[in-house]
């Protein structure tokens, strides 16, 4: 998959700390909006918001595992898949310690989902220089997604 250029081992999720009053906030939620739904008779709505909670809490009860990242020469490589150069569109850094420090990868395809990779430790002007010979960094984008805000916030992610 050709010559590594850098490394790191990333998780794969975020193990969040929730406490009581999260849970009950957030069941409380799921339940107005399961109720929404039966009301409304929309009931894919609430079988979502179901499954939504399902994955959640299954997920809570999980830990996360270590999966290896790599950049090279080639493509990127996320655990055993393999992302070649041609398949991805750009990427940005958003580095705002300590609440993100994240590599946002965009494909071209609008059916792969954009990656995002955590840092850590890593120096972001290394990754930056390692990515920049093979994709172009889209340097207008200084915020990390809503969606990630979103989900960083209420500890959903």
């Amino acid at each position: 998959m050709g010559e590594v250029l850098q490394e790191w081992t990333i998780q794969e999720f975020e193990k969040h700390q929730r406490t009581l009053v999260w849970y009950i906030f957030m069941g409380a939620i799921g339940l107005a909006l399961v109720f929404y739904g039966l009301f409304t008779g929309n009931f894919l709505f609430a079988l979502i918001i179901v499954l939504f909670v399902i994955i959640l809490f299954l997920q809570t009860h999980q830990e996360p595992r270590s999966i290896p990242f790599q950049i090279t020469d080639q493509g990127l490589v996320v655990g055993t898949r393999f992302y070649p150069y041609v398949e991805l569109e750009k990427f940005y850094v958003i580095y705002n310690p300590p609440e993100v420090k994240k590599l946002y990868i965009e494909p071209k395809s609008l059916i792969h989902p954009r990656l995002q990779i955590p840092l850590l430790d890593q120096n972001p002007l290394g990754v930056k220089t390692a990515l920049r010979e093979f994709l172009p960094e889209d340097v207008e984008k200084e915020e990390e997604p809503v969606s990630d805000r979103i989900a960083r916030n209420w500890r959903i992610h």
